[in-house]
């Protein structure tokens, strides 16, 4: 377990086009082993303009080496200001490297999920860049309204887009862990990206799947809502996931917009196809 960061009450950012726009941000992190594992493989980078959560794969020790080594190449990226989606490729692809020599006599392979934002520019205006590889998420919380931005990685997610099955049926599917990207397995990294305009009272949740496969979307709409703190927040819901019985590690981000220059309509780019099984 690697964790970047942490909890920050208020921090503001200038614009640079804008010296009088300000951006304040408030955001927290929490993490848990679980009930059933006995070492937290997940990792997490929570310090502007980077906010990221990686759950490891490949044993105790090898998994929470992969998830180490991309929050701690993430944290390269880390700057007064903003990032790039470039920065973020190049810094998945040095992890891929620093993954390969740690994973070198695993039979199985070494590898982790990752997904997040970095804040970034687009014409001038703030957006958060959203990342993903594999099958953690990140979701938006927006007026009383929840949406996954993310797109799993995952064989379950396939048959849910074929119509083989539903996504309430895929969260207890026998393959729901089977990922089919990822950064390692000696493969190069692939991430989709969406971009997400910066607005007043948005709300980012960002957090490996030890959460929602114990808590519905229903639930982190509930606890998103609730009007408390991004540190309150953060906890409750690890706080609930382990009382839904903690099967696996938990690790959220919650990231909250206070102000923002500007009002834009949200859109997502479409994600990168491609990926296979690893």
């Amino acid at each position: 377990m690697t964790e970047i960061g942490g909890s920050t009450a208020r921090y503001e950012l200038h614009l640079p086009t804008r010296p009088d726009a300000v951006i304040r941000l408030t955001w927290a992190a929490a993490t848990d082993t679980g009930r059933r594992r006995s070492a937290n493989e997940d990792s997490y980078i929570a310090q502007s303009p980077v906010f990221a959560v990686a759950d490891g794969m490949g044993g105790h020790s090898a998994g929470d080496l992969a998830s180490a080594a991309v929050v701690t190449r993430l944290a390269e990226v880390i700057t007064d200001g903003f990032a790039t989606t470039a920065e973020v490729d190049r810094a998945l692809e040095r992890a891929t490297g620093d993954i390969e020599i740690v994973g070198v006599d695993s039979e199985l392979g070494v590898g982790t999920t990752v997904t997040g934002v970095v804040l970034t520019l687009q014409g001038g205006e703030p957006y958060f860049a959203v990342f993903n590889i594999g099958d953690s998420r990140v979701y938006q919380f927006e007026r009383n309204e929840l949406r996954q931005v993310t797109v799993d990685h995952s064989v379950v997610q396939e048959m849910v887009e074929a119509g083989l099955i539903d996504r309430a049926q895929a969260e207890h599917h026998p393959d729901s862990n089977v990922i089919t990207r990822a950064v390692g397995f000696n493969m190069p990294p692939t991430a989709d990206y969406w971009m997400l305009p910066l607005r007043p009272g948005f709300r980012l949740l960002i957090c490996s799947d030890g959460l929602t496969k114990e808590i519905s979307d229903d639930r982190l709409r509930l606890h998103l809502a609730a009007g408390l703190s991004a540190r309150e927040t953060a906890h409750a819901l690890v706080d609930a996931a382990l009382a839904a019985g903690g099967r696996d590690n938990i690790t959220c981000i919650v990231l909250d917009v206070i102000d923002a220059p500007g009002d834009f309509e949200l859109h997502a780019t479409s994600p990168r196809s491609g990926g296979r099984s690893v």
